[in-house]
């Protein structure tokens, strides 16, 4: 008989994993060379447990940042061309967990806004007091390719934040776990990037039972992606899962400059601080996966990006007066 399970996240937000059913996983497999000798021989994979010896980081940065889409804009350019345009507000935090103490606390954030267009001519937009600033992109900026443009100011601003709380104090016995994949923060030092949505199917067939027999707590050997954005990578399932194949499972990964002895240390690490971070089904419709502090990080940040529908007016408003300054 066919075992069913419901999965713990809200509909709303997907899956935690994107495949044909709970048994199977991710359902897209991922064209990545994979090492999977990393740790151990292929053959010798089996889960992990966390080593009794690990020594836990005196504190955890944990850094996450949120994005909204404020307006779609047009431009009429003097040559009859013209670009579509968006406005959009981000923002980026860190939080600080003093594991030794249990103590949270927000130690930075920062908000960005942007007016992303391939307009030859755009400039800053200044909608009432709060002013988006120009950001080009190449091509011909299809609206439908805009809202991936302004990942890059967001990362800059989570790079640029994290750095600042790092300055604060922490004497390097810290860890960084940067909520998504690393990409271009992978020259941050001991730093994790914590992926919750399984999309693609990395590990051959073979290896993908370690995956779904973990039980909370426990991880997979280390193994290698040869992508442009790849690097050492572990998969991790966290506490409260609804007991589907791969229910709380997350991906964990680091730089690929760093040596597999130090990827290997981050992986036991990893496995002993995260899963005090998951969340609960009561409080979080995105659990175990989605992790405490970025939740409260990311309701904070939303506070901070302002009322939508304030803002899409103020820029309703300010590009009714610049066509009416141009008229006149």
């Amino acid at each position: 008989m066919t075992r069913m399970f419901v999965d713990a996240w809200d509909p709303a937000y997907g899956a935690s994993f994107e495949g044909g059913d709970s048994s199977d996983g991710p359902a897209s497999p991922s064209s990545a060379q994979v090492d999977t000798d990393v740790e151990v021989p292929a053959a010798q994979w089996a889960p992990i447990d966390v080593a009794p010896g690990v020594r836990c980081p005196d504190v955890v940065f944990l850094v996450d940042g949120v994005r909204r889409n404020d307006a779609g804009l047009w431009t009429a350019e003097d040559d009859g061309m013209s670009y579509a345009g968006l406005a959009a507000s981000y923002a980026a935090g860190v939080v600080r967990c003093d594991l030794g103490n249990g103590v949270a606390e927000l130690v930075g954030a920062r908000v960005g806004r942007g007016l992303f267009t391939a307009s030859p001519s755009a400039s800053d937009l200044q909608a009432g007091s709060v002013l988006y600033e120009v950001h080009r992109v190449s091509g011909t900026g299809e609206a439908s390719k805009l809202p991936a443009a302004v990942q890059a100011p967001l990362t800059a601003l989570e790079i640029d934040i994290s750095g600042a709380a790092r300055d604060g104090g922490s004497d390097g016995a810290d860890l960084l776990v940067v909520d998504g994949p690393l990409r271009n923060r992978r020259q941050l030092p001991r730093t994790i990037g914590y992926v919750k949505t399984q999309q693609k199917q990395y590990l051959p067939a073979a290896l993908t039972p370690v995956v779904t027999s973990l039980r909370p707590g426990q991880r997979t050997p280390v193994f290698q992606l040869g992508t442009v954005w790849g690097g050492w990578s572990w998969y991790l399932r966290l506490p409260g899962a609804s007991g589907a194949p791969w229910s709380g499972i997350v991906r964990v990964e680091c730089s690929p400059d760093l040596p597999a002895e130090a990827a290997v240390e981050l992986a036991e690490i990893s496995s002993a601080v995260l899963p005090r971070f998951a969340s609960s089904a009561y409080k979080d419709p995105r659990a175990p996966q989605n992790l405490v502090p970025i939740a409260g990080l990311e309701r904070r940040l939303r506070g901070l990006l302002g009322d939508s529908r304030v803002l899409h007016r103020a820029l309703t408003l300010a590009t009714a007066r610049s066509r009416l300054c141009d008229f006149v």
